[in-house]
Formats: C-alpha cells, structure tokens, sequence
C-alpha cells in the first residue's frame, strides 16, 4: 500500500519540544527486568540498582540541563528497584509529574496506594504479545485486553492516577491495532493515553557496516541486534493507514519530525473527545497548538500528562471549537447525538490520546534519522543522551555509525523512491 500521501506534516502542528524545554524526561533507576522482551533496547541486568544519591544527583542534572512536565521512571522494570516510593517521592517534591513505566507485574494495590500517597502521577504499562509473560504465552495483543483492563481498573479503583499503555508493534502485530483502538474507545473513562511504538532492531539485512569512532565493531554484542532477519522499516504513516481501514475519520493532530527528515512522523499524537458509547470526533493541530502554548504559559513547561479528572471533562474542551476545524466537528456530532437521545447529556465526555512512536531510521546514506526534541532523554556522565541507545555508550563509550556497505551514500535516489 501506498502510504505516501495520508499524511501531510504541514497540515498538522509541530510538537514544540525540544533538547532544552520539553514534556518529559527519562530516569532509569534500574536495568533489571523480571520480562524477557522481544525488541528491548536495554540489557536486563539482576540486582543493577542504583542508589537514592545516584538517582539524585542525575534528577539535579536534568533540572540544570532541561526543563520537563513530568519524568518518565523507566527501567528496567522500575516496580523492582526496593526504594521505588522514595524515588517517586522525591520527583513529586520538586513540582515534576512522576510517570512509571513498568510490565506491571510487580504491581499490588497496596503498592499502588503507597505511590500515590507518595506523589504518583501515571502509570504506563507496557503489554504486548512479544513478552512472554507467565500465564499470557501465546496470546495475541486482543486477548491481552483482558490485563490491559485489570491494570486499568486497578488505577480507576485507587483513583485519578493517569493511565496509558504501550505496546511494540510488529510486521505481524500491524493487524491488531484497529482493535486495540477500538478497545480503548470503550474504556476511554479509564484509559487516557495509548502508545504504539513501531519496532527497531538492527539485523543483518541492513545494508551498513557498524563503527565505533574509527572501529569496525560487531553489533550482535548489542541487545538490539539480532542475527535473524525482520522488518524493521515500518513508518508511522503505514500504521495510520491500517488504522484507517477500520475507522476512516482517524486523524492525527500533531507530530514530532525527525533529525534528518523533516517530514518523517517520530512522534504522531492523535486527540479524540467521546464516551464509551461513541467517539465524537477527533482534535485537529490549533487545539493542541493551544493546549501546549497555555500550559506553557502558566507553567513554564509544555504539556506531557494529564489527570483523570481534567480528561474526563471533554464538553468543556468543546469550547475551543471556534479556534479548532476538528473540535467543530466533535462539537456538530456531540449536539447532533443529543438530539437523538437527550440522555447522553448525564454521560461523562473525555479526552484520550493516541500516540505512534517511530523510533530511529536507518537512511541510505548511513545517517540516522533520531527523533527530533526527543522527550525520552536520559541521563549518561552527566550528560543528555538518547535513552533508545544507550546500550552503545556501555559497550563502546559512544554512538555507533552506521556507513553503507557498498560504500556509496546515494541517499538523493532512495528518497525520491520512497
């Protein structure tokens, strides 16, 4: 399918984040891991924990280096690492949202509870069928709704803790993610955020040579690597496409370009205002435009996450139906239902997000093509690094180049193709 033309970036509102002032930054506390996933970035390493003081003085680095809405704790499995309230606690403290991203097999209520006395914002837990997890083994990513919804009721039950979830999309994976959406349509009063990210893997059908500095070097020591081959060029425009097979009125508002393709969708943000009964339409770029540009101006810091409470106020977002062609839309479908049956005004109406990540490209000519204001930076000596590929710092003390085999960039030709 000819994905080329269901997207236009110039048409859609360029997320304003960047290196300095963005919506989030990435903390890894631990590299431990109790799940074996298949296209993880990050070495599982038992027992890797770091200490409260190191994870302090990396907080204060972000703080001197970069602005954010709320710190992603990320890992690793962060639910392992033994001081995880006290982590949670001390991000709260500085006036930072703390988001955990975790499998959320460690999760009891009781924790739960325990993380957002101490400050918890969101969680995002990751699920998809690639993580053979004990008791879900070869179930297929419509079948792990039924977790999906136990981990999504469990947030509901404690109460207004900011619930997303993310799931690796594969060649083979494609195929479900129209339900996926559909799933979330009908949970949108427990599910605020759903993250789809396209998998990455460095395999040997790419066809470049790998260095470190002036270093031929072996990238099969990497746990991003794999010596079988797969598809690993998938683009976020092919998984609007197969969305839109099932609902055609899917439209994104918002993207994050790339740092050497300025129309490639890295970040591809899609807003949508419904109950559990219908989707009323979806947000276009000036209402996420205007949502960035005024939290930003109360707060100093562009938008990352927000609580249950204010998503589920979706009639008052209606409001900005005179600034925005989509919330129009919404607003004209939303009047139209209640003509139909009045009833609907006593049903709640709430905001969701949908979110397509497209993690790094591989071009011709050997270039990399990174996510540009990349919200996911971590932090490595000190400094801000792409958290997708901090494993090459570990093994080789910096990025790792990629330079065509055959030893020609023809990048020119290739573009034009695609």
């Amino acid at each position: 399918m000819n994905t080329n033309n269901i997207l236009n970036h110039r048409e859609l509102y360029r997320l304003p984040w960047n290196l300095s002032d963005n919506a989030i930054s990435w903390l890894e506390p631990t590299s431990s891991c109790n799940l074996s996933c298949d296209g993880c970035y990050r070495e599982n390493v038992p027992n890797s924990h770091k200490s409260l003081d190191e994870i302090r003085d990396e907080l204060e680095t972000f703080e001197r280096l970069r602005i954010a809405d709320g710190i992603s704790i990320a890992g690793g499995d962060p639910l392992l690492h033994p001081d995880i309230v006290e982590i949670v606690r001390m991000i709260a403290q500085k006036g930072i949202k703390p988001i955990i991203n975790s499998n959320g097999n460690p999760l009891t209520v009781e924790l739960l509870r325990e993380l957002k006395k101490a400050g918890l914002f969101g969680f995002t837990f990751h699920i998809d069928s690639k993580q053979g997890r004990p008791k879900w083994k070869n179930k297929n990513e419509i079948e792990l709704n039924e977790l999906r919804l136990q981990y999504a009721e469990m947030l509901t039950e404690v109460g207004n803790i900011s619930c997303s979830f993310n799931s690796t999309v594969y060649e083979d994976t494609l195929q479900y993610v129209p339900e996926m959406i559909d799933w979330a349509a009908k949970n949108i009063d427990k599910v605020q955020v759903m993250v789809f990210i396209i998998f990455r893997l460095a395999v040997p059908n790419l066809p470049f040579d790998w260095y470190a500095g002036a270093k031929k070097i072996d990238m099969n020591v990497l746990v991003y690597s794999d010596t079988k081959e797969k598809k690993v060029d998938l683009k976020s425009p092919e998984v609007v496409a197969e969305i839109q097979k099932r609902f055609p009125e899917f439209t994104p508002c918002a993207y994050l370009n790339g740092t050497e393709k300025p129309d490639s969708y890295k970040w591809l943000l899609t807003g949508r205002i419904g109950s559990k009964e219908k989707i009323y339409g979806y947000t276009g770029p000036k209402f996420m435009e205007i949502m960035q540009t005024f939290h930003h101006l109360g707060t100093g810091k562009y938008l990352a996450y927000e609580k249950p409470q204010l998503t589920r106020k979706g009639r008052s977002m209606l409001l900005l139906s005179p600034f925005d062609k989509g919330v129009r839309k919404i607003t004209k479908n939303y009047v139209s239902s209640l003509l139909t049956n009045p009833l609907r005004l006593f049903k709640g109406i709430h905001y969701q997000s949908i979110m397509i990540i497209q993690p790094v490209d591989f071009l011709p000519n050997g270039y990399q093509n990174m996510c540009d204001g990349c919200p996911d930076m971590t932090i490595w000596k000190g400094e801000l690094v792409w958290s997708c590929r901090m494993e090459e710092l570990k093994h080789f003390g910096c990025w790792v180049r990629t330079v065509p085999t055959d030893g020609v960039c023809n990048l020119h030709a290739k573009v034009k193709k695609e």
